[in-house]
């Protein structure tokens, strides 16, 4: 095989989804839905509130997309929620197939399209590693050459004997991409899981991919919205836009491009809207952030050591007790900065309009350009941290430098890390939207 052989060929493909229609689950639910059409009576099997479609009203996910990848290559797909990114990996792993163009693969492909993907929950880690390795066509022997490696790395090794439907989404993982680092496949296709993942782990995953892609020649596709851990992987970029690609080439440009020109244009308002934003697969959607503004300003530009201050506007599904809000800072090249949660828990009633002043202190950031993640999460009786809502990129907000002594320097690109900040400032009450 040579260095140059083509291990993924995209030839115009496009994937197009009917809006509101799905296919009946059962024989009984594909009749009903016949019959109601026929006598133009409301569809029985249609979920309670969902949206009445016009007739053929189509959604694009992917449009005449060409490209290849070649053997060793490490790509980053990048692009806006709703880009096409998942559904490209869809394809590729033959989870679905194009609405039109081919998909030319050359090898076996271990996908990690979301947590548990390729998991039996009630196999053991052991049974699901058999699986996924007779899955890609490898006898029990060459499997159990591998197995003492599988379960070192996975860091599970205590739990390998339990059914994975036990394993949190940690675990779920550490374990799924250990399976995939070490089985014997030509392409590796990841969507956003490493993020579920602890820090250390996520670095030791990136450096385990960066040596397999170097030493074994294989091929790695991987979806993030994190641009520090795309920089430190790839060596190639895409850059998807309403599922079409708009850059195809070098990692840093790549980057440039897509911060620049998907990000920036909505970066400075000062109301977002985020009800429509794409949600991560982890999400358990027990409420809903809807919107959030600043307040206090007329443009998001804070001297540093100043307060920012955001009202955001969301509403709860259930009653839910314990929750935090929790605010991921991210640099403008993509490197989380910082992480903060508010400083008290509260409980949210079913079905209850909310609205909340964050505030946060400016005084550990540099002067630039920054990203916040938002996120409403939930302490459970176990003392795990379950993610009810959570939105990329919710806003963006500058930090200029004052002419205090006190100064600090910028960062430098190569760092690397987490500030555990203090304590935010929340105020939770009824909203009256």
């Amino acid at each position: 095989m040579y260095q140059d052989e083509i291990m993924l060929k995209i030839e115009n493909v496009s994937k197009i989804y009917k809006l509101g229609e799905i296919g009946g689950t059962t024989l009984r639910e594909s009749l009903q839905r016949t019959k109601a059409k026929l006598f133009r009576k409301e569809d029985p099997t249609k979920k309670i509130g969902a949206k009445n479609y016009n007739k053929g009203e189509k959604f694009k996910a992917l449009d005449d997309i060409s490209f290849e990848v070649k053997k060793g290559e490490r790509i980053g797909i990048i692009g806006h929620n709703g880009a096409g990114k998942s559904t490209l990996l869809k394809l590729i792993s033959r989870v679905t197939g194009p609405t039109s163009g081919l998909i030319y693969l050359n090898g076996r492909v271990a996908s990690m399209l979301e947590v548990g993907t390729g998991f039996h929950p009630e196999l053991t880690g052991r049974e699901n590693i058999y699986m996924n390795g007779a899955i890609l066509g490898m006898t029990k022997k060459e499997i159990d050459a591998k197995m003492e490696n599988i379960i070192e790395f996975s860091e599970v090794r205590q739990f390998i004997d339990t059914p994975v439907k036990r394993y949190s989404s940690g675990m779920y993982v550490k374990l799924a991409f250990s399976v995939a680092a070490h089985l014997d496949s030509e392409i590796i296709i990841m969507d956003e899981v490493l993020a579920v993942g602890d820090v250390s782990f996520q670095n030791k995953c990136i450096d385990k991919m960066n040596e397999i892609s170097r030493e074994q020649q294989r091929t790695i596709l991987y979806v993030s919205h994190n641009m520090a851990t795309i920089k430190r992987l790839c060596n190639r970029v895409i850059v998807l836009k309403h599922g079409k690609i708009v850059f195809s080439g070098d990692v840093n440009e790549g980057i440039s491009y897509y911060l620049s020109n998907e990000i920036e244009n909505d970066g400075y308002k000062l109301f977002y809207n985020l009800k429509n934003i794409k949600r991560p697969k982890e999400c358990r959607n027990d409420c809903l952030l809807k919107s959030l503004e600043f307040i206090e300003t007329k443009e998001p530009v804070f001297e540093r050591g100043k307060l920012i201050r955001i009202n955001v506007f969301f509403i709860s599904h259930f009653n839910l007790a314990n929750c935090k809000f929790r605010l991921t800072i991210v640099s403008g090249d993509g490197t989380i900065i910082g992480t903060l949660f508010s400083n008290r828990n509260f409980d949210l009633i079913k079905n209850q309009n909310y609205e909340s002043q964050i505030a946060f202190d400016t005084f550990l950031l540099a002067a630039g350009k920054y990203f916040l993640n938002m996120s409403i999460v939930q302490i459970n009786d176990n003392g795990e941290l379950l993610l009810n809502d959570h939105v990329y990129n919710a806003c963006a907000f500058t930090v200029v430098e004052t002419n205090s002594a006190n100064n600090i320097s910028n960062w430098s690109n190569q760092w690397w890390g987490h500030i555990h900040y203090p304590d935010c400032r929340v105020d939770v009450h009824y909203g009256n939207e």
